[in-house]
């Protein structure tokens, strides 16, 4: 699946993504229908055109404070895949107010935490601080998001960085590697078949004259969000936001354009074999709706099933696999549709010791079959819904979980109503939807299935 991959990478995806860890371990489902509201934000504009999202949450005197940019990989120019990471590490390398390397060490000495990531569709930069240290933060991002400063000096060490990371992160890692191939086997067209941290023959040759282009581009106030989560009203915000990233004149940003994927009808199959394998597994990924390009409304449908699947230890998945058939160590069917384009729907198991790829492969595929076909029933569907507005009740208890919410739903085409009308929409979803959207998705024949085998091993 499409994944942000950075030195400083932070896993930002839909609503339920961020908001499962912090469950307790049981929990009360609402006793009356769901209502409007996850985050209650509050929202203004500046006279440039950015916008800004304050989620005041009064618990503890820290803000998370998080600039999002309309921008990533998937929006590079063709041949110089990877420049959306590098400028993301770029932006660390200072403007004359500050040096290079110095914006995380203030940060640091300041008591907070800072951190970025790159995905296809946007780039963040956040920091966790004190609230007394919001107004100095604010100061830095709003510098360097107009006053960046790159020497040759600076970028070619850094591009050496990236290609290291990469080498790291994906080619030393089999899981890492098929899933790369895998998403570039299912988008034959479209950029999201791209990796984000780029191609290695082009990283090579990323210069400093294409990082600041993507910079002057791009990295504009009128392209980016500010969301600020914590011990802040926006009444207490909004001087500071005037102040600092309001000063900065907007500027002409283009259009997003995207190529759209060709028709293909044809399944798939990657195989990857490698002596570092220790755990073969298999996946199978389609591409879905997203949030933004949903003709059919089959995003909150999708987000049932995937409940229903593999919403923990009594899902179907897990049931059956794992608990009854004892194949399987796990297994899983996850939806991501937080994307400015497609979204995408992918399972997989892992196998129980002794149990030989195909065996499970066929079990995994009968039960999905099974779902596409024989549907699910109204009493699953209500209790998946009762689970996971529950959960969504837990989503404001996290200053960061929050703010990557709605900074990923903004940045891939989501309003703040979209956002807080999750509940009710989740709520309203039937087994006449769930249905209809497993059907259509899971029904496909252009989805992508891939092995990970170790060198000695039967492949199916």
């Amino acid at each position: 699946m499409p994944a942000a991959l950075s030195a400083r990478r932070v896993l930002a995806s839909g609503l339920l993504a961020l908001t499962v860890t912090l469950l307790p371990p049981a929990f009360a489902p609402p006793a009356q229908a769901a209502e409007k509201g996850v985050f209650f934000p509050e929202s203004f504009t500046l006279a440039n055109g950015m916008q800004v999202v304050v989620i005041p949450n009064r618990r503890v005197p820290v803000v998370t404070h998080m600039v999002w940019y309309k921008v990533g990989a998937a929006d590079e120019d063709r041949g110089v895949s990877g420049i959306a990471h590098f400028l993301e590490h770029l932006m660390f390398k200072g403007t004359d107010e500050v040096p290079a390397g110095a914006f995380s060490r203030i940060v640091a000495k300041n008591g907070g935490r800072d951190n970025a990531f790159t995905s296809y569709d946007y780039t963040a930069y956040h920091q966790n601080v004190a609230r007394d240290r919001l107004e100095l933060v604010m100061r830095m991002e709003a510098d360097r998001m107009s006053n960046l400063k790159l020497t040759d000096a600076v970028v070619y060490p850094e591009r050496d960085v990236i290609i290291e990371e990469r080498r790291q992160r994906i080619e030393n890692e089999p899981a890492d590697r098929i899933g790369e191939q895998i998403n570039a086997t299912l988008f034959v067209h479209h950029p999201y078949g791209t990796p984000v941290i780029g191609w290695p023959q082009e990283m090579a040759n990323l210069t400093r004259e294409e990082a600041e282009r993507f910079y002057k581009t791009w990295y504009a106030p009128n392209n980016a969000i500010l969301v600020v989560s914590g011990d802040v009203s926006a009444e207490e915000l909004k001087p500071l936001a005037e102040k600092y990233y309001g000063a900065i004149p907007a500027r002409p940003v283009p259009e997003r354009h995207r190529v759209t994927e060709p028709p293909i009808s044809a399944e798939r199959r990657v195989t990857l074999r490698d002596a570092e394998v220790r755990q073969p597994s298999v996946r199978r990924i389609w591409i879905a709706p997203s949030y933004r390009l949903d003709p059919e409304q089959q995003a909150y449908p999708l987000q049932v099933l995937s409940e229903i699947m593999s919403g923990g230890p009594t899902s179907r998945l897990y049931r059956s696999l794992v608990v009854e058939q004892k194949i399987a160590t796990s297994a899983w069917l996850g939806y991501n549709p937080d994307a400015w384009d497609m979204g995408t729907l992918s399972a997989g198991a892992t196998p129980a010791a002794g149990v030989e790829m195909d065996k499970l492969e066929a079990a995994l595929w009968a039960e999905l079959r099974k779902a596409a076909e024989g549907g699910v029933t109204e009493e699953e569907v209500a209790t998946a819904r009762k689970r996971m507005l529950a959960e969504a009740a837990y989503a404001r208890d996290s200053l960061t979980g929050p703010a990557q919410t709605l900074g990923a739903a903004l940045a891939t085409g989501q309003s703040l109503d979209d956002v807080e009308s999750w509940p009710v929409r989740i709520d309203a979803v039937t087994a006449a939807q769930v249905n209809a959207a497993a059907k259509a998705v899971l029904g496909k024949t252009n989805h992508v299935t891939g092995l990970l085998l170790p060198l000695q091993g039967k492949d199916s």
